[in-house]
């Protein structure tokens, strides 16, 4: 999931998919989901969607899954050039409805922007966004060079610290 950002006024909001087209001539659009599983996507009402470099409130009427994407169709978008207008619109919700994580779990957008350090201190960059193999997430970290940490509770990734903004790895800076 994307990182956390600010919208207008000091509400925080998780970045949680994009309109990626539209479906039908109803309004409805299809929607690229970052979350797991992606139908959970259709769990939050409103969202916040970006369009003319400000955030949009937006309630969800009803969404579902559609062959191997998700459609979901809008407050205000009763056809298809309705739709239109939020095609490629970041789909965004308030920090605030996401349940919170679990012990040692994480959002991915709380990692995003931490500080990568290995046990001996190196500094090896920031998170600049995750990536998912289906064996285990993996830290795309921008530093000196690009490295992909595999984010490996236990094993590469020893401790995250939200409050320090810094996760230590086991990690050979030379990889």
């Amino acid at each position: 999931m994307p990182g956390v950002e600010r919208a207008d006024g000091d509400d925080e909001i998780v970045i949680v998919g994009r309109i990626a087209g539209l479906y039908g001539v109803k309004g409805w659009v299809k929607v690229f989901s970052h979350t797991d599983p992606r139908e959970n996507i259709l769990r939050y009402s409103p969202w916040l969607l970006h369009r003319g470099g400000r955030w949009h409130e937006v309630a969800l009427r009803e969404g579902r899954r559609q062959g191997k994407g998700l459609v979901a169709r809008l407050d205000g978008c009763d056809d298809r050039d309705a739709a239109t207008a939020w095609l490629g619109a970041d789909v965004a919700i308030r920090r605030g409805q996401l349940p919170p994580p679990a012990e040692d779990e994480y959002y991915w957008a709380d990692l995003v922007g931490l500080r990568v350090e290995t046990t001996e201190g190196v500094d090896l960059g920031v998170v600049d966004h995750l990536v998912e193999t289906g064996a285990n997430d993996v830290l795309v970290v921008q530093g000196d060079r690009e490295r992909l940490v595999p984010f490996t509770p236990g094993d590469a990734v020893l401790a995250v610290d939200l409050e320090a903004g810094r996760i230590e790895v086991d990690w050979d800076p030379d990889f």
